[in-house]
């Protein structure tokens, strides 16, 4: 059991690893974007495209495992109104309808990306089809909508799981 959690950390830690990679390059392409800029008046064309789509890929692909951890940023001014003991049932039911709240915006992001299919849309300067990043949205939210129903179900069945294994 325990090398099949160990596996299933680094499975998680994937697009993890993504969103630091797209956003070093980001960066890359930013300073040296600048630089032509500056130095050479002849900017990256490209950048606003290319820096739009490592945008969207450093979001989303962080997202999955930001909300599997509960690692968002919160704001608790209702936390003194609970109890102790309700904390794990109030976090339990807000993972459970966020997870099932956002799949309607997941299911609405693969139709936008079929009909960017269909109609053969594509970036301006690169010309890369638009549904993929689409898709890459679509799959990510699915998976961010899978962690949160994930969380809340441990919450509620299994809560020391989380309170071991939460490093």
């Amino acid at each position: 059991m325990t090398q099949l959690i160990r596996l299933a950390r680094y499975a998680a830690m994937a697009p993890l690893m993504l969103a630091v990679t797209a956003l070093f390059l980001m960066m890359a392409m930013t300073f040296a974007d600048v630089v032509m800029r500056s130095a050479l008046n002849d900017p990256i064309e490209a950048a606003t495209e290319l820096t739009r789509i490592m945008m969207a890929i450093v979001v989303f692909s962080a997202l999955p495992m930001v909300s599997g951890r509960a690692e968002h940023i919160t704001v608790d001014l209702l936390d003194p109104i609970f109890p102790a003991w309700m904390a794990r049932w109030r976090d339990a039911i807000v993972s459970l309808a966020c997870g099932a709240i956002l799949w309607l915006p997941a299911e609405r992001v693969v139709v936008l990306a079929e009909r960017a299919r269909d109609y053969g849309d594509l970036t301006e300067y690169l010309e890369i089809p638009q549904f993929y990043i689409g898709w890459f949205i679509a799959v990510f939210t699915y998976l961010t909508a899978a962690a949160l129903v994930g969380r809340g179900l441990i919450l509620i069945f299994a809560p020391q799981a989380l309170e071991n294994n939460n490093d």
